[in-house]
């Protein structure tokens, strides 16, 4: 079982496509993983709390399109997995629950990740599972 975390950005999306290739050349199932962010600060603002739960739905609705195109065109069995929450705690609960052996994911690109730790680096110090940080 390979587990992939996505997020609509350019590095998650070539992660997306490298666990395509990889679940395909092993015949394995691809569990694809979206966190949806939470915001703090939502409660604060009226309206807040369900414009960013639409556009959060957007969001997940585009990025299970484009999956759901990935592996047909690779023939691989997916499925899709959304939660709300940081994306370190919801890949490592998802990478529990479906047994990953492998879990992707794409680099990071924002720099106070250097400081405070990169998805990547985070569960690479959990040591639970190989981690793949795809560029």
């Amino acid at each position: 079982m390979i587990l992939v975390g996505v997020d609509g950005s350019d590095t998650s999306m070539r992660a997306a496509a490298y666990a395509c290739g990889l679940a395909r050349r092993q015949r394995c199932r691809l569990v694809v993983a979206y966190a949806a962010p939470v915001q703090p600060w939502a409660w604060a603002i009226p309206g807040a709390t369900p414009m960013l739960d639409a556009t959060h739905q957007e969001v997940e609705a585009g990025l299970r399109g484009e999956i759901r195109q990935m592996a047909e065109e690779m023939r691989i069995p997916v499925s899709f997995v959304s939660r709300r929450g940081d994306a370190y705690g919801c890949l490592r609960q998802v990478a529990a629950e479906v047994k990953a052996d492998i879990v992707v994911v794409g680099a990071s690109t924002q720099a106070h990740h250097a400081f405070a730790g990169s998805v990547a680096s985070r569960l690479v110090r959990l040591g639970r599972w190989p981690i793949t940080v795809v560029p």
